[in-house]
């Protein structure tokens, strides 16, 4: 059976004490191992032993004592104790605590009085309570407030039992007079809370009488004020009015804590402008007063709110949002900056992006750890700035570019996209970023930046002057031809024989990189960590960037500076009437190529050349020497092209997303509507007013409407027995984040009582019960409605499996019915989300597990395949549906969700079709913990063949 239980202790199970040796202890003198005893004793009954025989040896050795601790645990121990018997009777030998209960109510000493009163709080029994209420009542004017405090709080507890408004009639009338002659803050809101939960109307008319005092009392009383505010204004919506103004006055009250409840109290109530902006006003006090992260964190989340549902007001609010900046934090940071990005209006753009350039000045200062990670945050913040604003860019994009040359990658390579989309978004800016780039470009020290770099360089130098400073930077980045001597490559080749050993060890240290695409491609490990051997490098040091990456290895960068000298030589041949410094510009392109060849297939470097490389190098040698209108116009204007029309397809994708974010639900057209103009406005403040249009328009755009998913409650019903079970049962299962409940139906389908008919659960995976299964009886031909709590702490298949057990009166033994299995899907937790492609690959490669599912179905089209993965899996396509786009019999497409819990799942779709129009391939799934990747796999691998 299950007890209400008032307090919980730990217990060590592992030394169990034995009855015997405690009833010895307490019939001792020795106080400290009577304490022990009465402890041990207290710790055997909370976990469900009964030790009848020691309530005699406690009246007679325990109830005297005059130590204090004693005492006290004495009072925890009648807490605890059975008081009834089964049929709800009061034991007799109660009355022989009743005695010493009100002897310890009229103690000389404050401490066991004071803690007397405490316990009554906690007793439910009538028959023990009756002979104390006078001494109970005599305490309430107590000269000590330890003592009044607590008889306020056991009048409160005494009048809200069963029969508590016979035991004191007049409860509340004495607890009002205490209230108005109470001096103690402590006590007072003891006395307000008892009105407040006992006779509700005294206390509202206490606190409408004293109104003008409310901002006067203690911090307690007033937190409970809100409390009694929030609970009147959510049952009698019409005097919303007069209690908004009470919060209002309230908001200036030294307590932070009231400030802040304040704040939610109004936002929760009204939505009148005036209101909302002394809620987002206190917030941002809030944020910037208080030192503790998660009380900021917490403020941020509150203020994130009120974006999605006053925007209008936050706008004006953004400067104070962003002085939260100054929190070292990442976390507040992110989510700070989070917030302003959707605030960014034409008004106030100018003001953010210079706060932002300030703050990424102070990066640079280098003192925070987590300086470049901050950065890049910012990059990204500003970036986005100046997509939504293109004015702007031309104040940044300068500042900006001294970061290629960032030590953190991952930010200099948000810079150098930035630069890229805004080159092609702002022609006005062309000039000069080319300009700055090639002064600059030396700088850049990392292999991706690099290329996107030559790209830019390559499309948008367009002037004469702007082509040959183009290909004197690369020569000069490239450092003097060849790119090793005779005598070096001679040394390489003796080493390689002498250590073939140590030439294999380099070679087995290739580890799979990840394309755009999702798939693979065997990168060496050499151009990640800037290993090169030492035969080259004492040309290296000095020269410039794109040599030392080269002579690393990184013959794709070297691909990239091919092409870009390609389309440089090509344009040249456009812009430069004289012949000869063409045929000149045209051998020094090729000359360069062939060293990199030359390079590739030599022994100096420990990796050879890869083939994609070396294709793309020779096809650009091929176009210098021969080149016709039709090649030059694909090398000269459709890579351009390609990236407009990327641009605009991202830009559509996003306001797509805005548009969907804005559609919001509509009340029905035949609802009411008040015309609030013909209201009457009799004695009603400006505030007031507002909160009546405020909620009147809420009635009119049905925010106040929340449809119930009734079809889709059906869905979720799960038949947990046969029909022809003697009993029937089925289950209604909700998840929400971490907390599945069951509400299964129980039906008696025989003419018998069912007796000590119980619910037996178990849980497979990471699912726990939350209480113990109680036991119920059940007439013949009813039903019952059982709840069942499940705690989940990870995002994995469960399963509950269990069954019910019952009596019946002519049947000696229990009967069992088996319950089918409930799996708990995997799809309950993840949801689709949005990551951009370089956050896309880090994961990718730090994740440790990974599933690798075949592609096995009967679906013919690769497009319909993918469709039916993303339904069944709920998860979102990070590929464009562009690059989708077309008929060639491959398909590859990055697949994002995220779960409840936080984790990333990240999934990677390679398929194609073979000769006999079957599709086959592989689904890669990667995730940080196990649970994820199996459980996609799982779902994937019962979901993927299609077809009925």
């Amino acid at each position: 059976m299950e007890k209400s239980c008032t307090l919980l202790i730990h217990f060590d199970k592992g030394t169990p004490a034995i009855a015997n040796e405690i009833k010895e202890a307490l019939e001792g003198n020795d106080v400290p191992t009577k304490i022990d005893a009465m402890k041990k004793a207290i710790m055997l009954l909370l976990n469900g032993e009964t030790l009848p025989q020691l309530f005699i040896t406690i009246v007679r050795y325990v109830l005297p004592s005059e130590d204090h601790t004693i005492q006290k645990l004495l009072l925890l121990y009648l807490e605890i104790i059975e008081k009834t018997d089964s049929k709800g009777k009061v034991l007799p030998e109660m009355i022989l605590i009743c005695q010493n209960l009100r002897n310890n109510l009229q103690h000389p000493n404050e401490y066991i009085r004071g803690v007397t009163l405490r316990f009554l709080c906690r007793l439910n029994e009538t028959e023990i309570i009756e002979p104390l209420i006078p001494s109970v009542l005599q305490n309430l004017e107590h000269r000590h407030l330890f003592i009044r405090r607590n008889a306020i709080l056991a009048v409160m507890s005494i009048y809200k039992l069963p029969q508590g408004e016979q035991l004191l009639v007049d409860a509340p009338e004495m607890i009002e007079k205490v209230l108005s002659s109470e001096q103690d803050p402590s006590a007072k809101r003891n006395a307000f809370l008892m009105l407040f939960t006992c006779a509700q109307d005294r206390a509202i008319n206490y606190l409408l009488t004293h109104v003008d005092r409310v901002s006067e009392w203690g911090e307690l009383l007033q937190m409970v004020v809100l409390e009694l505010i929030r609970k009147v204004c959510r049952t009698n919506r019409g005097e919303k009015g007069k209690y908004i103004k009470i919060i209002i006055s309230l908001l200036n009250a030294p307590s932070t804590a009231v400030i802040y409840e304040c704040a939610s109290t109004l936002v929760s109530l009204s939505s009148a402008p005036t209101a909302i902006r002394a809620a987002a006003n206190t917030y941002c006090q809030l944020l910037l007063s208080q030192s503790d992260n998660n009380v900021k964190l917490i403020v941020l989340d509150q203020l994130n709110e009120l974006k999605s549902s006053h925007r209008d007001i936050m706008v004006d609010l953004i400067m104070d949002v962003l002085r939260a900046l100054s929190s070292p934090n990442l976390d507040i940071r992110r989510k700070t900056l989070d917030i302003v990005l959707e605030l960014i209006t034409p008004r106030n753009i100018n003001e953010v992006v210079l706060m932002l350039k300030k703050e990424v000045v102070k990066t640079q200062s280098g003192e925070l750890e987590k300086n470049g990670e901050y950065r890049q945050m910012l990059i990204q913040a500003i970036h986005s700035c100046a997509i939504k604003f293109p004015e702007v860019a031309s104040t940044v994009v300068h500042l900006l570019m001294d970061f290629l040359g960032d030590s953190n990658v991952a930010s200099a390579i948000d810079v150098v996209v930035f630069v890229r989309e805004i080159i092609e978004t702002n022609p006005k800016l062309r000039v000069s970023i080319i300009t700055r780039l090639l002064d600059t470009f030396y700088q850049i020290r990392a292999a991706r930046v690099c290329s996107c770099a030559l790209w830019i360089i390559g499309e948008y130098c367009l002037s004469l002057s702007e082509v040959e400073s183009g290909i004197a930077t690369i020569k000069q980045c490239l450092g003097e031809l060849p790119f090793y001597s005779v005598s070096e490559e001679g040394e390489a080749t003796d080493a390689s024989k002498k250590s073939p050993q140590a030439n294999s060890i380099t070679v087995s240290s290739r580890r799979p990189a990840i394309l755009a695409d999702g798939t693979y491609a065997t990168q060496s490990a050499a151009s990640e960590t800037a290993f090169s051997p030492p035969t080259v490098v004492q040309g290296s040091l000095s020269s410039g960037n794109l040599r030392s990456l080269l002579l690393t290895g990184d013959f794709f960068l070297g691909a990239v500076a091919a092409c870009t000298l390609t389309k440089l030589v090509l344009r040249l041949e456009e812009v430069q009437p004289s012949k000869v410094e063409v045929n000149k510009a045209t051998t020094q392109a090729l000359l360069i190529m062939v060293s990199m060849l030359q390079l590739g297939q030599s022994h100096v470097l420990p990796h050879p050349i890869d083939n994609d490389s070396y294709d793309r190098i020779v096809l650009c040698m091929r176009l210098l020497c021969n080149t016709g209108d039709e090649i030059r116009k694909i090398w000269l204007q459709s890579c351009r092209q390609s990236f407009v029309k990327m641009l605009s397809e991202k830009q559509l994708r996003e306001t797509e997303e805005l548009k969907a974010k804005a559609q919001v639900s509509h009340a029905q057209p035949d609802d009411l509507i008040d015309f609030y103009h013909l209201k009457s406005r009799k004695g009603m403040s400006q505030l007031e007013l507002e909160d009546e249009v405020q909620d009147d328009l809420k009635r009119a755009t049905g925010e106040f409407v929340k449809d119930a998913d009734d079809a889709n409650k059906l869905n979720r019903i799960l038949q947990l027995t046969g029909f022809s079970d003697p009993v029937y049962a089925e289950a209604y299962v909700t998840v929400h984040h971490y907390d599945i409940v069951l509400d299964v139906t129980v039906i008696n389908r025989t003419k018998e009582t069912l007796q000590n008919l119980c619910l037996e659960l178990a849980t497979m995976g990471d699912l726990k019960l939350v209480e113990r299964p109680q036991n119920y009886t059940l007439a013949p031909e009813s039903s019952k409605q059982i709840k069942a709590n499940i705690k989940v702490s990870s995002t994995e298949t469960g399963v509950i499996f269990g069954n019910i057990v019952y009596e019946t009166s002519n049947v000696l033994e229990r009967t069992v019915v088996v319950l089918n299995d409930i799996h708990i899907d995997i799809m309950d937790y993840i949801s689709p989300a949005v990551c951009t492609d370089a956050a896309f690959r880090t994961m990718w490669a730090e994740f440790e597990w990974e599933n690798k599912v075949a592609v096995n179905t009967v679906i013919q089209d690769e497009k319909e395949f993918l469709d039916h993965i993303i339904k069944s899996t709920n998860m979102r396509c990070l590929t464009a549906p562009s690059a989708l786009d077309g008929e060639c019999g491959f398909l590859a497409a990055n697949l994002y969700a995220k779960s409840v819990f936080g984790e990333d799942a990240l999934v990677n779709v390679s398929i194609e079709k073979q000769a006999d129009g079957k599709l086959s391939g592989y689904i890669r799934i990667r995730s940080k913990t196990q649970g994820i990747a199996l459980s996609l796999g799982d779902k994937i691998t019962l979901k993927q063949k299609g077809g009925s």
